[in-house]
């Protein structure tokens, strides 16, 4: 299984600088993207501190004998555990240099990552920052948000119409950073062939609707052009967040990559 990806951020129309950051490496199957918070450019050192670290970890890992830091879920495999495992690293980090360093105290960020090896794919994810998949003509959100609204709706104590106009709706119930230890949440599963994965901060999703993102997905052959479109409803809708989107269209094999390549070179 192939990746064809691109990523993008951006700053938006209202926020000061850009607190977002993700990794893209296609070759590897590694995809990231982290919402940092706590303001005075902190949040920008969180959410590049939690790319770095899981990026490496996983480079450093991942085919290697597995470092499992935490509980290793037999129900999961050791790829899985290995991204939990860059999690938590990448927390104890975050926590630790905002201990050392009083300007950045209170630092935090969202973060989700996958990996994709042959046709499974990995997920490990905390806070608001979410990954959908994208098959046969529908879209899924495949990560849950740690939201306060998000436990409320869970518990039926409010419905989701009310959690999409709340404006609680940004309130995290967990984020890398926030303490020692971070509940990291894990899934697997089979991808194939046609398929295509978004991972956004909530400048794309508390922006633009998910039949929205599955039109232009949709109706794109180009992972760069998707993601340009995208920011720019964003910040067509307003643009009151950072804004960070990788898209990724799968291909069982190298061909597609080729001739994706080949194309790119053609149309410029």
């Amino acid at each position: 299984m192939k990746l064809v990806a691109e990523g993008r951020t951006d700053q938006g129309l209202v926020r000061l600088n850009n607190e977002d950051n993700y990794c893209l490496d296609a070759d590897g199957g590694v995809l990231v993207v982290a919402d940092g918070m706590g303001g005075h450019a902190s949040g920008e050192v969180a959410s590049k501190m939690a790319v770095d670290v899981i990026q490496r970890f996983l480079s450093e890992t991942v085919g290697a004998d597995e470092r499992i830091i935490g509980a290793y879920r037999e129900e999961y495999s050791k790829i899985t555990n290995t991204i939990g495992s860059a999690i938590r690293l990448a927390n104890m980090a975050i926590y630790e240099a905002a201990q050392k360093n009083p300007s950045w105290r209170g630092m935090g960020t969202t973060l989700s990552a996958v990996v994709l090896d042959k046709g499974r794919l990995s997920i490990g994810h905390v806070g608001d920052s979410r990954v959908y998949l994208v098959r046969a003509g529908d879209i899924m959100q495949i990560t849950d948000d740690h939201t306060l609204v998000r436990e409320q709706v869970k518990r039926d104590m409010m419905t989701q119409e009310e959690a999409d106009t709340s404006e609680m709706k940004h309130v995290l119930t967990r984020a890398l950073g926030a303490a020692s230890e971070v509940m990291v949440d894990l899934d697997e599963l089979t991808v194939t062939d046609g398929d295509a994965l978004v991972l956004c901060t909530d400048g794309l999703s508390g922006m633009v609707s998910d039949d929205d993102i599955l039109s232009v997905v949709l109706s794109c052959d180009d992972p760069a052009a998707a993601c340009g479109r995208l920011i720019d409803m964003a910040n067509g809708n307003g643009g009151r967040d950072n804004c960070t989107v990788i898209v990724a269209y799968l291909h069982k094999s190298g061909w597609f990559s080729s001739l994706f390549s080949f194309l790119k070179w053609f149309r410029r």
